[in-house]
C-alpha cells in the first residue's frame, strides 16, 4: 500500500500519518443526527466530510476492511418536547415514534441525495440501552460515577487527565448546554449518565429506577458495541469537542480501563449562512430538505451534487460561508464536467495525494477539474476523471431517457449525418442546435476501421 494518509488529530493538535490499529479492520465512528427535526445545512457538512473519508479509507484498505458507524439518537429531551408540540393529543411514546420515524426517514433521503454512501452500521440509541446501563455499572464499580437524587453522574475529578481533548482545565469548565448545575452534584462539571423518568416520559428499568440515558453515554455504548473499546477515528463537528466528545472519552476510558477511546479525533469547521451564524431568529436557518426540494434558498431548488461540491470547495477544518453565490459557483464548475461512466481506471495520483493530505478536497477538486478539461481530447484523462470524481462522490450522472425518446434522438442524429454527407450544413446545424436546446449534447468523431464520421450523444447536466 503506497498511499500514506496524514490526518489532523484534535487530541494532539498535530497532523500525523494514520496508523490503523488493524489494517484489516479499520474503524470509524461519527456522531449522527438527533432525530427531532429535519437536519440543517450545518449537519450536512460532517455527513459529507466523513463520507469522503469513508470512501478514501475503502480505496486504501479495501471495502470489506472498513467499518463506518454513524448513530441515530432517538431518545432525547428535545425529541420529547417536539413530540408534545406536534402531537398533543397522542400518547407520548406514540408521538415520539411518529417524530423520530419521520425525521430519520427524511435524513436518510437527504444524505442519499447528497451522494453519501450508507454507513456500514447505523445503530439507534434505543436499541442499545442495555449496553449503556452496563457501562454505567462499570463506572460506579470503579469509583468514577455516583447515584444522587434519582440520577447517576460521572465524577469528573475522579479522572486525573479529564479535559485532554478540549484542553480546558477542569476548574474552568462548565457543565455544558444539556447539563444543569444542581446541588446534588459533587462538582459543577459532573455530567448525567442516567436520569429518572416520570410516568409521562420515556424510560427503561435500571438498577437506579426507571429512567433514560444522558446524551454522552449513548455514543460510548454504541461505538464500543460496534467498533470495540478502542478504535481508529472518531469524527464530528467542532461544536461537539466540548462537552460531548470530552465526556465520551471520559466515560469510555474509565469504564474500559483504556488509554484512549479513539486514536484520531477529527472535527469539521462551523458553517455560516450568507455571512451570518445560522439561526431561526436571523431568518437564515435552512434545512437540507429545503435546499433540495423547496425554493427557500436563492429562489430555487439545488441538486444534491451542487450542495456536495459547495461543501468540498473549502477544507473541512476551515469555517465555511454557505451562500447562493457559492452554490452558483459549484454549479458552474459541475456544468463543465463530462457525463461519463466509471470504468476500471484508477483515480489520478494528484487527487489521491491531495486527499491523503488531511482530506485536502480543495486541491482534489482542482485536480479533478483539470482532468475534466483534458478529457475533451484525451480518453485516458476522461477515464481517470471518472474514477477521481467518483472517489469524491461527485461523478456527474446522465439524466435518464426512456427508450422512445432515445429512439427519436437517434433518428435525428442519423438524419444530421445524412445532411452532413449531402453538405447541407445549415440544416444539420439546425438539428444540432435544436437538440442542444433540449439538453442533448452531440459529439462527432471518426470510426477507427472506416474513418467515417460517427456521432454520439448524451444528456447535459
Amino acid at each position: 500500500m503506497s498511499l500514506k494518509l496524514k490526518l489532523y488529530n484534535t487530541l494532539t493538535r498535530e497532523k500525523a500519518e494514520f496508523q490503523p490499529i488493524d489494517p484489516s479492520n479499520v474503524r470509524m465512528y461519527v456522531c449522527g443526527p438527533t432525530v427531532y427535526d429535519f437536519a440543517h445545512i450545518g449537519n450536512a457538512r460532517p455527513v459529507i466530510v466523513f463520507d469522503v473519508l469513508f470512501r478514501l479509507l475503502r480505496h486504501v484498505y479495501g471495502e470489506p476492511q472498513v467499518t463506518y458507524a454513524r448513530n441515530i439518537t432517538d431518545v432525547d429531551d428535545k425529541i420529547n418536547a417536539r413530540a408534545l408540540r406536534d402531537h398533543p393529543g397522542l400518547d407520548l411514546n406514540e408521538a415520539i415514534r411518529l417524530v423520530t420515524e419521520r425525521t430519520e426517514k427524511q435524513f436518510q433521503a437527504d444524505v442519499t441525495a447528497l451522494g453519501c454512501l450508507e454507513p456500514t452500521v447505523q445503530p439507534r440509541a434505543t436499541d442499545n440501552i442495555a449496553q449503556m446501563i452496563g457501562i454505567i455499572e462499570k463506572l460506579i464499580e470503579r469509583g468514577h460515577a455516583y447515584a444522587a437524587e434519582g440520577e447517576v453522574l460521572f465524577d469528573t475529578r475522579s479522572m486525573s487527565d479529564y479535559g485532554q481533548l478540549s484542553k480546558r482545565p477542569l476548574d474552568e469548565q462548565q457543565a455544558g448546554a444539556r447539563i444543569a448545575v444542581d446541588a446534588h452534584k459533587k462538582n459543577p462539571g459532573d455530567f448525567v449518565l442516567w436520569k429518572a423518568s416520570s410516568e409521562s416520559e420515556p424510560g427503561w428499568p435500571s438498577p437506579w429506577g426507571r429512567g433514560r440515558p444522558g446524551w454522552h453515554i449513548e455514543c460510548s455504548a454504541m461505538s464500543a458495541r460496534y467498533l470495540g473499546e478502542t478504535f481508529d477515528i472518531h469524527g464530528g463537528g467542532l461544536d461537539l469537542i466540548f462537552p460531548h466528545h470530552e465526556n465520551e472519552i471520559a466515560q469510555s476510558r474509565c469504564a474500559h480501563g483504556t488509554h484512549v477511546m479513539a486514536n484520531v479525533w477529527m472535527h469539521n469547521g462551523f458553517v455560516q449562512v450568507e455571512g451570518r451564524k445560522m439561526s431561526k431568529s436571523e431568518g437564515n436557518f435552512v434545512t437540507m430538505n429545503e435546499l433540495l426540494e423547496t425554493e427557500k434558498f436563492g429562489g430555487r431548488t439545488w441538486p444534491g451534487e451542487v450542495l456536495r461540491l459547495a461543501m468540498l470547495m473549502t477544507h473541512y477544518r476551515e469555517p465555511i460561508d454557505f451562500s447562493v453565490k457559492r452554490l452558483e459557483e459549484a454549479e458552474r464548475l459541475l456544468a463543465k464536467w463530462p457525463v461519463v461512466e466509471v470504468g476500471n481506471a484508477k483515480p489520478c495520483e494528484n487527487v489521491l495525494d491531495a486527499l491523503a493530505d488531511d482530506l485536502n478536497t480543495v486541491a482534489a477538486v482542482q485536480a479533478i477539474h483539470a482532468l475534466a478539461q483534458a478529457s475533451h481530447s484525451d480518453e485516458d484523462a476522461k477515464a481517470r476523471f471518472a474514477a477521481s470524481a467518483n472517489l469524491l462522490g461527485l461523478l456527474p450522472k446522465a439524466t435518464e431517457v426512456d427508450e422512445a425518446i432515445a429512439a427519436g434522438i437517434d433518428a435525428l442524429v442519423e438524419m444530421r449525418l445524412e445532411l452532413l454527407k449531402a453538405k447541407n450544413f445549415a440544416e444539420a446545424d439546425r438539428i444540432r442546435d435544436e437538440l442542444a436546446a433540449k439538453g442533448i449534447q452531440l459529439k462527432d468523431g471518426k470510426a477507427k476501421d472506416t474513418g467515417e464520421r460517427v456521432t454520439t450523444w448524451d444528456m447535459k447536466r
